[in-house]
């Protein structure tokens, strides 16, 4: 039987190249919104002789996830499953960023817990906003209702979100959308493990990807606070990735891990970070 991983945002950047890490040993699927988009890196990775297909998936929409959770399941056995899509603050309005980095969260966990098995790993892709974001924005409270209502969730998540300035609803809806991902994550790590499934969610900072392109006037900010003094790899991140979905880190889950080049540990915040 084909081990399969999904890694959802899967066309370039660090998506990709955990595509072509996860592929020396497992069947591949890559989700987007569009196929188009992805067709290029399916045909890199297949030239490398990687097994790997495109598939279309709306992470904010239930039943396009409930699709790909069946469609892996039939491939296999679903080894991995990498949530990786998301929308920075540059991509979208505060609504669809919290449909997709929220919402999708909650869909990609509910949905693969259907069909993964013993052994198998689920990681969730936060970001180092999580961290900088002040606590005093943070609606902790609010995220009980994402267990059993995602709808009445959403609505309050909203809601407080609204409460800010326009300007700034981007950046407030990415930072409370990522510090939820984190949550969720460690929620879920009890009702996953009945199954023997590990979860956890990883952190990146400032990497080399298109998504940290959009992000590089802000991020270049940031770089002198760090204690590594650049902007991350992909192939780090993805080895990040691979090792922690490997039965090498079998005893790993219900953890978050911030993989920043030190920047958190810096004490910087958004407030502080010209100074």
């Amino acid at each position: 039987m084909k081990k399969v991983c999904v890694i959802t945002g899967g066309g370039s950047g660090m998506g990709l190249e955990t595509a072509r890490l996860m592929g020396k040993d497992h069947y591949v699927i890559i989700c987007g919104r569009s196929v188009n988009k992805l067709k290029s890196a399916v045909q890199e990775l297949k030239a490398e002789g990687i097994e790997i297909e495109a598939f279309p998936c709306d992470v904010s929409d239930v039943s396009s996830v409930q699709q790909l959770a069946v469609h892996a399941k039939e491939i296999g056995r679903v080894a991995a499953v990498i949530h990786a899509a998301g929308l920075s603050p540059h991509m979208g309005d505060a609504k669809q960023i919290m449909e997709v980095n929220a919402l999708g969260t909650i869909n990609v966990n509910n949905e693969f817990y259907k069909v993964m098995e013993e052994g198998s790993c689920i990681i969730d892709v936060s970001s180092m906003s999580a961290y900088l974001t002040p606590k005093i924005v943070m609606p902790v409270g609010l995220y009980k209702y994402s267990v059993f209502n995602k709808e009445l969730f959403m609505k309050k998540i909203m809601k407080r979100v609204n409460l800010f300035p326009r300007k700034i609803r981007e950046g407030v809806s990415y930072g409370i959308s990522k510090h939820f991902v984190i949550w969720f994550a460690k929620q879920d790590a009890a009702r996953f493990g009945k199954k023997g499934v590990r979860i956890i969610s990883v952190s990146p900072g400032n990497f080399e990807t298109p998504m940290g392109e959009l992000e590089k006037e802000e991020a270049d900010t940031y770089m002198k606070h760090c204690a590594i003094k650049r902007f991350g790899h992909v192939d780090e991140i993805a080895s990040l990735f691979a090792y922690c979905a490997s039965p090498s880190a079998g005893y790993l889950t219900g953890i978050d891990i911030l993989c920043d080049g030190g920047l958190v540990a810096s004490g910087i915040s958004p407030l502080k970070r010209n100074k």
